[in-house]
């Protein structure tokens, strides 16, 4: 975008000092607008053509002036086409315009507003379980490190209609805004429920008296960061061990993850109690809890008799293969 605009400068540069120099020919000298304009080039462009008609002495004063002004621009220009090309530049943009491309592609994508200090471990959670993930940025120099890692990523206001559909909003299944103020997060959430009402919206609040605004405005979960700072801060002091395992689960790639596992339509398991579920059994993932699609309770360890009915959600802890390969069973 800086060099976009920087290109822009330069072209609205060149063309004031040839409208400058056609005008000042015209006006000292008297000439035609056309002849104004042909001197104007000529002498910018240093070809030794001549004059065009003989000149005055303050056309020649203005000459000078031209010949400097113009050929200040016409350096700068060429500096920063130079700075742009040994900067990566050119393929920069190319590396964005095949992103632009992946992006078009992508369904069943979780959108991320903001690549701040909280986006970040938003994504790299994201990129750990193997989620397909598309990044909404403002700052340039963010959005090419996210490209550098060949993670999707749109340069853009969040809040904006047009970058949240170039990041894929009408095919992706969820979103999380972490921008910094509470005011840009309510804008992005009513933004994106109103362009697609089954899409499952996050949010960052600071403020924790705001959180009902946000369920107001179409959110389905807002997550205040102080609070559950403090709650940290009190499981490292109570129960210091069982944090330091679920840091442990978080941190490390091949470790373990608590995931939901949602019973699909036309799987071979529906409909068939949980001591029949080999695909359960022999994956390997602990089932923690279980709740009924008709129900909004969970039930912890389950017993081995309950049934296993279309949209039932399964609590399971298992590393990321083991979780794949049990939804790739279950959730089909």
């Amino acid at each position: 975008m800086n060099a976009a605009r920087n290109a822009l400068q330069i072209v609205y540069l060149l063309l004031l000092i040839l409208v400058v120099g056609t005008l000042g020919y015209h006006f000292i000298e008297g000439w035609s607008l056309f002849d104004s304009l042909y001197m104007t080039v000529i002498t910018l462009a240093t070809v030794g053509y001549g004059e065009t008609h003989p000149l005055t002495t303050y056309g020649r004063i203005f000459t000078m002036f031209l010949i400097l002004g113009g050929m200040g621009i016409i350096l700068y220009g060429i500096s920063e086409l130079t700075q742009f090309i040994v900067q990566g530049g050119i393929s920069g943009i190319l590396r964005r315009r095949k992103m632009e491309r992946i992006v078009k592609k992508i369904s069943h994508h979780y959108i991320l507003c903001g690549a701040g200090k909280n986006g970040h471990y938003v994504l790299e959670e994201l990129v750990r379980t193997k989620r397909k993930v598309v990044v909404v940025e403002k700052d340039p120099q963010k959005v090419q490190k996210l490209l550098d890692r060949g993670i999707p990523a749109i340069e853009g206001d969040a809040s904006n209609d047009a970058v949240l559909r170039a990041a894929g909003i009408d095919l992706a299944i969820g979103l999380v805004t972490t921008l910094p103020e509470d005011k840009d997060n309510l804008f992005v959430v009513i933004t994106a429920r109103g362009m697609n009402q089954k899409l499952r919206i996050v949010a960052k609040v600071d403020d924790i008296e705001v959180r009902e605004k946000f369920f107001r405005s179409g959110a389905d979960s807002a997550v205040s960061a102080p609070y559950i700072g403090g709650l940290r801060m009190a499981s490292e002091m109570i129960r210091p061990d069982a944090t330091s395992f679920l840091d442990t689960m978080l941190r490390d790639d091949s470790a373990l993850r608590v995931e939901e596992v949602k019973v699909g339509a036309t799987t071979h398991y529906r409909d068939k109690p949980l001591k029949k579920c080999d695909a359960l059994l022999d994956s390997g993932v602990v089932l923690v809890s279980m709740r009924k699609s008709a129900e909004k309770r969970f039930v912890f360890n389950p017993p081995q008799s309950a049934m296993l009915e279309k949209d039932d959600m399964l609590v399971v802890i298992g590393n990321p293969e083991q979780l794949a390969g049990l939804k790739a069973k279950l959730s089909r």
